[in-house]
């Protein structure tokens, strides 16, 4: 990034690294589908079949999703906004599908006033205290 530009805020990642264990059997069918063109790595291969199977069971994950009240997508807790339900006070519970974020402006102080509980299918991205303070309150 050149000298004279500020970014403004951090780019969230857009996703996560995982790992996974396969038996040597499934690694050499991956590898044969990847060498004979099918797909153009591993990588590539897992994803689709991962994305596949969510497709498979979409309306399941819907349904359930509705059921559990959950923010689906990027849900961002601002310093902001966490001062409003202090000012007002409420609690706020975090319940995000996808990926939710703390500011990371956000003191462990502030996040333990304000948040009543964090559940999140995906990642919470947030400093290390504010999910220290907030780790008995995580689900």
């Amino acid at each position: 990034m050149p000298s004279d530009v500020q970014e403004l805020r951090p780019k969230p990642p857009e996703s996560e690294k995982i790992t996974i264990n396969l038996g040597f059997v499934d690694l050499g069918h991956i590898d044969l589908m990847v060498k004979d063109g099918f797909y153009s790595n591993r990588t590539d291969f897992i994803r689709t079949a991962i994305r596949n199977q969510l497709e498979r069971h979409a309306d399941v994950v819907k349904q359930s999703t509705i059921r559990k009240g959950l923010d689906l997508g990027l849900r961002n807790y601002t310093r902001a906004d966490l001062e409003a339900a202090r000012q007002a006070g409420e609690m706020l519970h975090i319940n995000v599908l996808g990926l939710a974020s703390i500011a990371q402006d956000v003191t462990a102080d502030l996040a333990r006033a304000t948040i009543g509980s964090v559940s999140v299918l995906g990642a919470l991205h947030a400093t290390p205290a504010v999910k220290a303070a907030l780790a008995d309150r995580t689900r």
